[in-house]
């Protein structure tokens, strides 16, 4: 019989891994599972009972020089109002989430050490990047603290991130590709948004503006969402035939190439959940939208281009995520160029062994 309780959701994270969550009038908390488990039942009673009300003085603000309160000062700061909106909403609900845990934020924010964020930190460790996702948070609100004399340490620059996924979500194969493609033919919305993610390798905030007000000669002429307010990035990608041919099949909104089931554009998160579906319908649960991106640019590495050429397309300022993108192209690559030239030495009545055996005292070994 299927465990049930009111407000109780599943949701399958990019790993497929599924995780059990509170939601109910907007707020979502993490369930610790199995359902029907003593811990699963001690954190839905707390979901279920609301987040604790903050202590506030007499006069009903926030008791001053606790961790909420400088929560409070942060969010009302430059230093926060010039994060995108979407960053912003991010790091003001994992503070918040904070500040929710054991009271944390009623404590004074001074007394905060970086054993206490490990010990955080620590309970988060089957999900690394969301613990590392707070122990970030934390410093970027202790470096607001030094920088507006309200602290003289950042006990969260002494705590480590956790070792995550090294390579992030994972990269399409062209086999899975194939495997998508055989389920959404040309000429439906799901085809369209992979071509689009394949053939831009942009991320999804772009994909989902991008529209025929963008396209110029035969080019998609753009900025790119992420960093706008700050350092904008300003994209050039030529639209190859086989986009074009896709794009022209396609039923495609006014302003925005991909649009939903009521004709408007989609939301980032929107698109992120309709693809996501998409990808299941396909048998690829284990497939993201992001992963286009990457699998655009590892492609882009097997053919030879160069990390500045790939930059060009994928908009990155600098090659650190690229290599890390393309880290297993590159090898591959670089094994096939090597043995072509192995290949290219040899005459055709020779076989050279690839690895010579060699003995304890350094000679080849010959044969018997």
């Amino acid at each position: 019989m299927k465990f049930r309780l009111k407000y109780v959701v599943e949701d399958v994270d990019r790993h497929g891994n599924v995780r059990l969550y509170y939601r109910r009038n907007g707020r979502k908390v993490r369930l610790r599972g199995p359902a029907g488990s003593p811990e699963f039942l001690a954190d839905y009673r707390t979901a279920a009972a609301g987040p604790k009300e903050a202590k506030t003085d007499k006069a009903g603000r926030v008791v001053p020089k606790s961790f909420r309160w400088l929560c409070v000062q942060y969010f009302k700061s430059a230093m926060f109002q010039e994060l995108d909106p979407r960053t912003q909403k991010v790091r003001r609900s994992i503070l918040e989430r904070f500040c929710e845990h054991k009271g944390d934020g009623d404590k004074p924010f001074a007394q905060l050490l970086p054993r206490h964020i490990r010990v955080r930190r620590d309970e988060m460790a089957d999900r690394p990047e969301a613990a590392n996702g707070m122990v970030k948070a934390v410093r970027q609100l202790y470096r607001y603290a030094l920088r507006y004399d309200h602290h003289d340490d950042n006990p969260a620059e002494k705590v480590e991130y956790l070792k995550g996924n090294p390579d992030g979500y994972h990269s399409w194969t062209l086999a899975e590709i194939e495997k998508y493609e055989q389920v959404h033919p040309i000429g439906t919305p799901a085809r369209l948004a992979l071509a689009l993610a394949l053939y831009t390798g942009q991320r999804r905030a772009d994909l989902v503006v991008l529209g025929k007000q963008h396209v110029r000669d035969g080019w998609l002429i753009f900025k790119q969402h992420k960093g706008r307010n700050r350092k904008p990035v300003r994209m050039e990608i030529p639209i190859i035939p086989e986009l074009q041919r896709i794009i022209d099949a396609t039923d495609t909104g006014d302003m925005a190439f991909l649009k939903t089931a009521f004709g408007r554009p989609f939301t980032s998160n929107g698109f992120g959940n309709r693809f996501r579906k998409w990808s299941d319908e396909a048998g690829l649960p284990h497939c993201a939208v992001h992963g286009l991106r990457k699998a655009a640019a590892a492609r882009l590495a097997e053919l030879g281009c160069t990390e500045q050429e790939i930059m060009a397309i994928t908009g990155h300022r600098t090659s650190k995520e690229v290599t890390r993108y393309t880290r297993a192209a590159s090898q591959k690559t670089r094994a096939e160029s090597a043995l072509r030239r192995l290949s290219l030495e040899q005459t055709p009545d020779e076989s050279v062994p690839l690895l010579a055996a060699v003995v304890p005292g350094g000679t080849k070994s010959q044969p018997k």
